[in-house]
């Protein structure tokens, strides 16, 4: 092969990956900038608080977390009933308004994998399609908010199932 068409090669080369690096920057750039606001807490569209931590949920945190022992690694499982009741597993679950739920064990899960999506609790059907979110709650270590809403994004109750994965 002749020296200037080996450049040309490489200048070709190196031009390609430099648009392809250039073009995935900016794709990956731009939803990035919107991440943080949206990554602080799960909340219904248009908002992005949670509710205030009551104070029974505030005494039933730490009466959980002293009745219960450090954990080395866990998966803990809890499937919620739309109406909020606990259908099985462990934790304590509060309902705080449409599609609005406090899920409470015996330990500190903020440096746990928090991984939910709408179900129910029995063998029969296929659940209503919607979307879920979660997301540590606020001011208790040992609790986790979840938040339900229709596909369209109106808060909606519907039952989850959640797993917590302590490593």
């Amino acid at each position: 092969m002749s020296t200037s068409f080996r450049r040309k090669v490489a200048a070709v080369t190196f031009a390609v990956l430099g648009l392809s690096l250039a073009g995935g920057g900016i794709a990956i750039a731009q939803p990035q900038a919107l991440a943080p606001q949206e990554a602080v807490q799960p909340a219904a569209r248009g908002t992005n608080a949670q509710p205030p931590v009551t104070a029974e949920s505030a005494r039933t945190a730490k009466a959980a977390l002293k009745a219960n022992s450090t954990l080395a690694a866990s998966t803990t499982i809890v499937v919620v009933n739309s109406n909020g009741t606990k259908a099985r597993g462990t934790g304590t679950v509060i309902k705080y308004g449409t599609g609005q739920y406090e899920v409470i064990f015996g330990h500190n899960v903020t440096a746990g994998v928090i991984v939910a999506t709408i179900g129910r609790a029995d063998a029969c059907c296929i659940p209503p399609a919607g979307e879920i979110s979660v997301a540590p709650r606020l001011s208790t270590p040992n609790a986790v908010f979840v938040q339900t809403r229709t596909s369209a994004g109106t808060p909606t109750d519907l039952g989850f199932h959640l797993v917590v994965h302590l490593a």
